[in-house]
């Protein structure tokens, strides 16, 4: 099985693994992401008869629409949308935290995602695709520091249900993949680049990679039409479920 698939954050993590894997077993790409550099090197990598890139920001709603209604014949026709952009900015409690750092991520998390999947429904239910949204542990398991990004991703999890029941009888698949420890440049955005506090978080705990998403998102992808997975989460072996916190008087 090959088709098309139309993967927003691509010029890094898991959104580049995931171009990565899909052309290599000869799907082609829609790579979106805004640092234009990144797009090329992809392209140079995977080749140009493969890879369409389009520099895109997600949170510009006008530009979305432009490069879906935009694109080349040979790349038109989506069969498979990865919503994998996303970000979290800061680690701290709500009450320090940044209004715009809240902002930022609704509007790339939520409103983004809603944005490119909406714009590209006709065509996935013409061709009776596949939606993979990509989600967090987050969405299910509250954390300090959490807050928004949590929410974003709650979000991303209930609107996945929500499609499938809007998309009942259509063909069209939907997935929310929710990933915990996952060593990408996740880390070193949300501490607004800090590459040690990236490294201390993952060191010795032999996180899941890139690629070990995109292997799923892969499978995926690629199961029978008659097949709907409606969530994974996955974690590494040396992630689990902590217990709840407890505030003791002195």
């Amino acid at each position: 099985m090959t088709g098309t698939i139309f993967i927003t954050g691509a010029t890094a993590g898991i959104g580049a693994a995931a171009a990565r894997r899909f052309a290599g077993a000869g799907w082609k790409i829609v790579a979106t992401g805004r640092r234009r550099e990144r797009l090329d090197a992809l392209v140079a990598e995977l080749g140009a008869e493969q890879v369409h890139p389009i520099v895109l920001d997600v949170t510009d709603g006008a530009a979305i629409e432009r490069a879906i209604g935009g694109l080349p014949a040979p790349f038109g026709d989506v069969d498979v949308l990865l919503n994998n952009a996303g970000l979290a900015l800061g680690t701290g409690p709500a009450q320090e935290s940044d209004l715009d750092h809240w902002r930022r991520m609704i509007d790339t998390n939520i409103t983004g995602l809603v944005t490119v999947t909406r714009a590209l429904l006709p065509t996935l239910i013409r061709r009776k695709g596949a939606i993979l949204n990509l989600s967090s542990t987050a969405a299910t398991h509250a954390y300090p520091g959490g807050n928004v990004y949590g929410g974003t991703k709650a979000f991303v999890s209930q609107f996945s249900r929500n499609l499938r029941s809007d998309l009942h009888g259509t063909g069209v698949r939907v997935t929310s993949i929710e990933p915990g420890m996952v060593e990408t440049e996740f880390t070193v955005i949300r501490t607004g680049g800090d590459q040690a506090a990236s490294d201390a978080l993952y060191r010795g705990s032999n996180p899941m990679t890139a690629e070990d998403i995109a292997d799923t998102l892969f499978w995926v992808a690629t199961q029978p039409p008659h097949l709907n997975v409606n969530r994974i989460e996955l974690m590494p072996v040396s992630q689990s479920v902590a217990g709840f916190q407890v505030a003791r008087e002195a």
